[in-house]
């Protein structure tokens, strides 16, 4: 893996808004209309061979396929790991203010109910079936448990990285990578097969290996993401110790480097975030809580939320705590989840307060999540989003200027 030897690098966390070819796929795939199979894999060769063409073209160094052949950051591996079963419930059911996934609803109920009511659909691109969709309230949702013994099955994952290597031909990048889930995030899923829970947990593990082998062998970064890991903090320990926490993490990332033994750690990114949602996050774990058992993780580069207001402060947990020699942090200089565009001046102020205290041949700027964590769920508009990461190569440009004199 690159570091910033000469430059600061740029890169992002993976998921990119949906063109309206895609997003016109996915919905009538949703709504169980028929879906003309060779037409659907064009507009996917069509549209992922365009986003690694903007992306080399705005000048980011780090570049990957926008995640565009996923239904979403972790319900992709219901249509890839064979003993997954799904089952539908309606957006009435999914409107309802979960306490697990939405804290203190006492004090922001409110909020809630009417954040729910357009976080799938605000800036979802227009397509000949939108209205339909948005009309019929999303009726159905995929929710995925566990029903069999876990294996995977190669076939769209092979799909994904035929489309991304012929996107890559003919563009000038640093180095290409793919995202894909990790254990502990996975492991969320409803379990009603495997005896124990540490079982489920390992043969999730297991299951995922494949696919990150996979990755590596074709030749790109593996970016594992672990959303999950730090929100569980506040959704499964809210009520109990650190302590009881990170016993409960540290089996999760003996179980990630259990998945990755066959993966060389300098081909592979390990990523946190505390939700990508625009909601209060007032109970986030601090960022303390878990950097630990984050640099336990059998990977060169940490990619880590670090701007959104909740955490930018936490930067300064770098005065005391060493990144590990070797290592490369990419934190978040960019937030997924508003659409005002940071200025380029701020990016170079961020960059420089992390590479005065890691080094700056340790340092590649990144952005605090993906912009669309679903085809459905784009947490920004398409034009902020790439205002956004020019801004990123704009700063980094700016930050390498006076690191580099």
């Amino acid at each position: 893996m690159k570091n910033s030897a000469k430059r600061i690098l740029t890169t992002h966390v993976g998921s990119l808004v949906r063109p309206p070819a895609v997003v016109e796929a996915m919905i009538r795939d949703q709504m169980g209309e028929p879906l003309e199979k060779e037409a659907l894999a064009a507009a996917l060769r069509s549209a992922v061979a365009d986003v690694v063409r903007k992306q080399a073209e705005l000048g980011l160094d780090i570049v990957d396929d926008g995640e565009f052949g996923k239904s979403s950051w972790i319900g992709y591996v219901a249509e890839r790991i064979e003993g997954l079963e799904r089952v539908s419930f309606t957006s009435e059911m999914l409107g309802r203010s979960n306490p697990a996934i939405y804290p203190e609803p006492q004090r922001y109920g409110d909020f809630y109910r009417r954040y729910s009511q357009q976080e799938y659909t605000l800036w979802l691109p227009e397509t000949p079936s939108r209205a339909r969709y948005v009309a019929g309230g999303m009726t159905e949702y995929g929710k995925v448990f566990c029903a069999g013994p876990l294996r995977y099955r190669k076939e769209a994952l092979q799909r994904d990285i035929d489309n991304f290597k012929a996107a890559l031909k003919g563009v000038a990048v640093e180095e290409a990578f793919l995202p894909v889930v990790a254990p502990a995030s996975l492991e969320n899923i409803r379990n009603d097969y495997y005896k124990t829970q540490e079982e489920y947990l390992f043969a999730v593990a297991d299951a995922l290996s494949v696919e990150y082998e996979m990755v590596a062998g074709a030749g790109f970064i593996l970016q594992v993401d672990d959303a999950i890991l730090p929100m569980q903090r506040f959704m499964k320990f809210r009520d109990k110790s650190v302590a009881e926490y990170r016993q409960w993490a540290e089996l999760r990332i003996d179980a990630l480097n259990h998945a990755l033994r066959n993966v060389p750690e300098d081909r592979v990114r390990y990523h946190i975030c505390f939700g990508s949602q625009n909601i209060p996050h007032t109970t986030d774990p601090a960022l303390g809580d878990v950097l630990g058992i984050v640099l336990r993780a059998k990977a060169q580069a940490y990619s880590i939320e670090a701007c959104n207001p909740r955490h930018e402060h936490e930067w300064q947990i770098w005065e005391t705590v060493k990144l590990p020699e070797g290592k490369i942090l990419i934190p978040g200089l960019l937030s997924h989840a508003t659409n005002i565009v940071e200025h380029p001046e701020l990016v170079a102020l961020r960059l420089k307060n992390f590479a005065r205290l890691v080094g700056r041949e340790n340092v590649i700027g990144g952005t605090d999540c993906g912009f669309s964590q679903s085809w459905s769920s784009p947490r920004v508009h398409e034009q902020v989003q790439w205002a956004k990461l020019e801004a990123l190569v704009a700063g980094a440009r700016l930050a390498s200027k006076q690191l580099w004199n």
